[in-house]
């Protein structure tokens, strides 16, 4: 027994050493890994981006189904109840610090058929509003392509981001924003979508695609919409204005001057036939000889000018083929007077006339000598 309590004080004496505990405690990756085997899990998430996304009281379904897209293709995001609209937006701030939030998406709005965003970096700013243009989610545009959700795309911008300023400082605020952070425990490790973010008509445009193969084939994803900016603010939510857009007009007065221009629409054409009346010239044809001519009915005329002319070439025809038959008769000088035909009698011929399809008649004459 003696010898056991020995053995246990000697085991409680060796007490291991700090090198000892940190050589376990370290995870040797190796040098090679295959694609099947898992990642090793990372503590450490050193880009610690969150974006808060929720919406203020006033926004239709689709803005809703919109809005809950854009939290499937975040997995970064955080979520919030309906704001009131009764409150100012400073309290966004609140807000964000409250859920731990560096980023902010706020959905507001406009007479329910209106959809403005809020693109905010908390608390400091810059931030942006902009209003949301040709909306397509994606129950409404069905497309073939798919990504696992959680994973995180590359993000693709139009050259012309780096020309002008203002595009500059929202190309980096989309990037804050968008970008999924590495090593979230939420996100996947591996890249298999793409966001592209194209400038045209003083717009952005976005879409998302899914990245098929290598070689770079892509299918579209969905949701879609065009971001149409309209102010930079230099604080969160607020502050002095860096920069407004001088093009932009707002839906409601668009939507009233095309109503204008509808209830207008009596005026014009009274003014239009009292213009005419004032500017009609007193003849139709001042400058043509003759235009008494498209005063009557101008078939009826055309039928007449034509009658006429037949009727000429073939008085015509008659003289030449008498002065042939005389030059005949004075050299021979045995023929009979009475049977010498009356050179001044007019041949007689009839013709028929489709009255109604004047112009597509065929006359048919026959003359006949008296």
């Amino acid at each position: 027994m003696a010898k056991l309590k020995l053995k246990k004080t000697k085991k409680a004496d060796q007490q291991p050493s700090a090198n000892t505990t940190k050589d376990e405690n370290m995870v040797v990756l190796p040098p090679v890994r295959m694609s099947d085997d898992p990642l090793p899990k990372q503590v450490k998430w050193i880009n610690r981006q969150r974006v808060l996304v929720f919406a203020a009281r006033g926004i239709n379904h689709r803005h809703r189904h919109l809005m809950e897209d854009i939290k499937r293709l975040m997995p970064h995001h955080k979520t919030e109840s309906k704001m009131e609209r009764s409150k100012n937006l400073y309290v966004v701030n609140e807000i964000s610090e409250m859920k731990n939030c560096n980023k902010c998406l706020l959905f507001e709005g406009r007479k329910m058929r209106d959809l403005y965003l809020w693109m905010s970096n908390v608390p400091n700013g810059p931030s942006a509003k902009f209003l949301i243009e040709n909306i397509y989610t994606m129950g409404e545009l069905k497309m073939t392509g798919n990504c696992l959700k959680g994973s995180r795309p590359l993000l693709s911008f139009d050259p012309q981001f780096t020309k002008d300023p203002h595009y500059s400082l929202l190309k980096e605020l989309l990037i804050q924003t968008f970008g999924v952070p590495r090593y979230h425990p939420k996100s996947q490790p591996f890249f298999d979508h793409v966001y592209t973010f194209m400038i045209l008509d003083n717009r952005i445009w976005f879409r998302n695609y899914q990245i098929l193969s290598e070689d770079g084939a892509l299918a579209e994803i969905g949701p879609r919409f065009v971001l149409n900016p309209v102010k930079i603010f230099s604080g969160s939510f607020g502050g002095t204005t860096l920069w407004e857009n001088p093009k932009y007009v707002s839906p409601a007065k668009l939507r009233q001057a095309m109503s204008k221009k509808a209830g207008n629409k009596y005026e014009r054409r009274i003014e239009k036939k009292a213009m005419h009346e004032a500017t009609k010239p007193e003849t139709g044809y001042p400058d043509i000889e003759g235009a008494d001519f498209f005063k009557v009915d101008p078939m009826e005329q055309a039928q007449e000018v034509v009658v006429k002319e037949e009727v000429n070439n073939v008085e015509d025809e008659y003289a030449n083929d008498d002065e042939e038959g005389n030059a005949s008769d004075d050299e021979e000088g045995n023929a009979n007077d009475d049977e010498i035909p009356d050179t001044k009698s007019k041949p007689k011929f009839n013709m028929k006339i489709n009255k109604t399809k004047p112009e597509k008649t065929i006359r048919r004459k026959t003359f006949q000598r008296v």
